[in-house]
């Protein structure tokens, strides 16, 4: 009994290591959203996209926290995504939808005002950071409620990147900022910041997942496909061809991997073959093991 106790301990330890970095890194990505507003957007009273945007324009005109009305706001968006995303995602959104609560219940006299004079440049870098902010919350699987929760439910079944979506959202809102606010400023300023939002969004999601197809020519073919086979844990083809200045049949290998796993390969290829033949390029979208499911 004591044995297997300790071996359920052990499988039990990578998981909640796992859970707490998750969590962990959530946690830094939803300080740096809650910063992008408190120490760019709001002192520059711009309204931004999502429901914190929706927040924070009442916040302008009636004064109620930001934190509460973003609250009350994704309760019910939260009821909603429980039943669509399950129990997983909801724990998950609840927890940074409580996180960002508190901390957008900070007063903003706690914080220093204007970092920048300059409204554009408030704009744009607090759609940065709350575009990198968001992504760090996506890679996770998380959500900081909202528009990220129509986005992810759209992109659980379609190949619609989450940007684009939440972009689309957040035109209606900021849009319809003006019947409150009326400041046709503050409104492109916030068309401004919701558009490096999203953009920095999908730069950062695709960016840790960006893939590249490589074509390696060599007659040591045989060496460096096992290397990207048992080593990397890819895929390999190898393609015959001919070359046809010289008219002798060549081996071709071709594979996708990770961006990230290329240095390592081309470290490798190197010093099989230093006279190898290497074509790289980026591909859009890699569909199946080892990489995204195909959604319908």
């Amino acid at each position: 009994m004591t044995l297997n106790l300790q071996k359920m301990v052990k499988a039990q330890k990578p998981k909640l290591e796992s859970v707490i970095k998750d969590y962990s890194i959530m946690l830094v990505g939803l300080v740096l959203y809650v910063l992008s507003w408190t120490l760019f957007l709001v002192p520059a009273q711009i309204t931004g996209g999502g429901i914190s945007g929706l927040a924070a324009v009442i916040f302008y005109s009636t004064k109620i926290p930001i934190g509460l009305t973003y609250f009350a706001i994704n309760a019910v968006l939260i009821s909603i995504a429980l039943k669509i995303l399950g129990p997983n995602f909801g724990v998950k959104t609840v927890f940074n939808m409580i996180a960002l609560t508190l901390l957008f219940a900070i007063p903003q006299e706690y914080f220093p005002g204007a970092l920048i004079e300059d409204n554009f440049l408030s704009a744009v870098l607090g759609g940065m950071m709350g575009g990198v902010g968001i992504g760090l919350v996506f890679s996770r699987g998380g959500s900081t409620g909202g528009t990220d929760i129509i986005a992810m439910i759209v992109n659980k079944y379609r190949n619609i990147s989450p940007g684009r979506i939440i972009l689309y959202c957040d035109v209606i809102i900021i849009s319809s900022s003006y019947f409150l606010v009326h400041s046709i400023e503050k409104m492109v300023y916030g068309f401004v910041s919701m558009a490096v939002v999203s953009y920095t969004l999908d730069a950062f999601l695709s960016g840790s997942n960006a893939s590249a197809q490589i074509f390696i020519f060599s007659p040591k073919y045989e060496e460096i496909a096992d290397f990207i086979n048992n080593e990397s844990v890819r895929g390999v083809t190898v393609l015959d061809g001919t070359g046809w200045y010289t008219q002798q049949n060549v081996k071709v290998i071709m594979t996708i991997v990770r961006k990230k796993e290329t240095s390592i390969i081309f470290r490798k290829v190197k010093e099989i073959d230093p006279n190898a033949f290497i074509s790289m390029a980026s591909v859009m979208g890699v569909y199946g093991q080892g990489f995204d499911k195909i959604r319908g």
